[in-house]
């Protein structure tokens, strides 16, 4: 008895010592990590499963030293789940500069809430979110959870670093899977992985110690990132089985998740042939029945289980007026093949500063698009948008690749882009200038190509004269201003184009001191960035957007008042 005692005892005394050492101390930072740097990944550990083709599960630590208050967002985690994904465990703890624990998460931190975004019609999809955010810097936290997925379809990225103030001390990604259900992988600027075989299969990582990121250069692509893209080969995903290796086979899974979804009613087809009967071509047709699609629905997301990867039935769409983007690009190619058009619901990677798609066969698109084969040219059509031009794709989806779904499966396509010198915004003014100083200017801005989005233009070009204003208010770059009359043009096109006609008057536009008048020339559209600069660079400048600026502003003076000084011309 008295044996069993001491052993309690002894026992008792070093669970006491290892709960009171000091967890993650800043003092154990080599400082070439913190030097420049706003937190440290003391710790970051990810490990995929691949349990079954139906089957995986996604564990997650991390420890994050945050060094000053820029690195807040690091004390904030989200873990995103829904009707086929599971959270199994979420942890947290905060520590102190010398590692002493100070904030344990408790269940009731943790906010369980929909990613309901305003316009979802219906969505399972929900997150559990917390935050263990402290005052005093520098401090540490600690996040661990796991995911159990009831599917098979997609592996986490790894990516070495991604901001250039974070150092790393620790980072390690393993991928485990059964040696039948290999998955694939794509490295980019990153070496081959450790491999090792293990009682149930195998298991692939990478891993690295003291990292600290070189300073990132302005306009960069992505492709100087170091990453490692993975995805399964056999996969399934709610029921519907399929194969990653080839985009040929990936696109025949699509056309299983779409099969007897684009079927219409009799009286559909009627008003489809009615309202195109007067069409000679294939492209006169495809725009009529474009804004049919835009005039009578409108967009909603729905997103349940396959439904975030499985269009609602065309017929659905058809009766109840709404869809999201799979939904209404299927309704779409429905309608087309009614008047014997065969139009291709199409995969792509939409948002403006999103990264490529790479030729990896994979998931990885967000939206869907539709393209019809016209000739030698592709026909492309955004279904979401109820204002879009027929054939404009615009910032959101535009010179990228894309996954066209054919009879045949996947074929990877690039959407073309509007060049340079259609991408205009040409600014004319009239300035009627005062000896005080004061102004009165007619200025007639075209805007043209991708230049028609500017500041959500291309969502007001046809709105209400209220909400025109609203948005000249919020656009005109001049500090004190009075609006007058104004007027808003818009022409539809492939590469359409918006005319904004406005009276302003603009009191104390020129300062005046003594019998001098000092005016800033360009009156509406002021560049002042500069980009920092850079003798020693590295790698090759990207721009993703390029486009054609010309203000001509004529201004007219009292007869007193002459040209003191005029700027020579510059050419850049």
């Amino acid at each position: 008895m008295r044996k069993i005692l001491l052993c309690f005892l002894l026992c008792q005394r070093l669970s006491l010592v290892a709960k009171d050492e000091p967890k993650y101390p800043v003092s154990a930072i080599p400082e070439s990590l913190k030097e420049g740097m706003y937190a440290v990944i003391r710790e970051d550990f990810a490990r995929f499963e691949i349990l079954a083709i139906n089957k995986s599960r996604y564990y997650v630590r991390k420890a994050i030293t945050i060094l000053n208050p820029k690195g807040k967002a690091f004390a904030s985690e989200d873990v995103s789940y829904n009707s086929l994904a599971k959270v199994l465990s979420i942890s947290a703890h905060a520590y102190d500069a010398n590692g002493r624990l100070i904030k344990k998460l408790k269940n009731s931190e943790i906010v369980d809430h929909s990613t309901y975004d305003g316009f979802s019609l219906y969505t399972d999809h929900r997150v559990k979110s917390f935050e263990l955010v402290q005052s005093t810097y520098p401090y540490t936290v600690e996040f661990e959870y796991e995911i159990e997925w009831k599917y098979l379809y997609s592996i986490p990225s790894y990516y070495l670093s991604f901001d250039d103030e974070v150092s790393i001390e620790n980072k390690r990604y393993e991928v485990h899977y059964p040696s039948n259900l290999k998955p694939r992988y794509r490295l980019n600027l990153i070496a081959e992985p450790k491999k090792e075989i293990t009682t149930d299969g195998e298991k692939l990582i990478w891993s690295v110690q003291n990292f600290r990121p070189e300073k990132f250069e302005p306009f960069i692509s992505e492709k100087t990132f170091a990453r490692v893209l993975l995805a399964p080969t056999s996969f399934e995903y709610d029921g519907f089985k399929g194969s990653m290796d080839s985009w040929i086979s990936y696109g025949n899974w699509q056309n299983e998740l779409n099969r007897g979804r684009g079927e219409l009613s009799e009286a559909t087809r009627q008003k489809v042939n009615e309202i195109t009967a007067g069409a000679k071509t294939t492209e006169q047709k495809a725009k009529i029945i474009y804004e049919y699609l835009q005039n009578r629905t409108r967009y909603v997301n729905i997103s349940e289980g396959i439904g975030g990867l499985q269009p609602l039935p065309a017929s659905v769409v058809d009766e109840v007026g709404y869809g999201d983007c799979k939904a209404l690009s299927n309704y779409m190619v429905a309608m087309l093949k009614l008047v014997g058009i065969r139009g291709y619901y199409t995969k792509i990677r939409a948002g403006v500063n999103e990264r490529e798609i790479l030729d990896f066969p994979s998931h990885q698109t967000n939206h869907i698009i539709v393209g019809v084969p016209n000739g030698a040219d592709t026909l492309w059509m955004e279904c979401t948008n109820q204002s879009k031009p027929f054939g404009y794709m615009g910032d959101f989806t535009e010179n990228r690749y894309a996954i066209m779904v054919t009879e045949e499966g996947g074929k990877l396509v690039h959407i073309p882009f509007i060049k340079t010198d259609r991408n205009t915004q040409i600014q004319k003014a009239k300035v009627t200038l005062d000896r005080n100083g004061n102004a009165k200017a007619k200025v007639v801005t075209t805007y043209s190509g991708l230049q028609y989005e500017n500041g959500n233009l291309d969502s007001h070009v046809a709105g209400q004269a209220d909400e025109q204003r609203k948005w000249l208010e919020e656009n005109i770059d001049i500090p004190n201003f009075e609006l007058g009359a104004f007027s808003f043009k818009n022409i539809k096109d492939k590469v359409p184009t918006a005319i904004v006609n406005v009276e302003l008057t603009l009191n104390r536009l020129a300062s005046v001191s003594g019998k001098r008048i000092f005016i800033t020339p360009n009156l509406m559209n002021r560049s002042t960035f500069i980009p920092p600069k850079n003798e020693n660079r590295k790698n090759p400048i990207v721009l993703k957007r390029s486009y054609v600026d010309v203000d001509s502003i004529m201004y007219f003076v009292p007869e007193e008042i002459y040209p003191e000084f005029i700027p020579p011309a510059v050419k850049i």
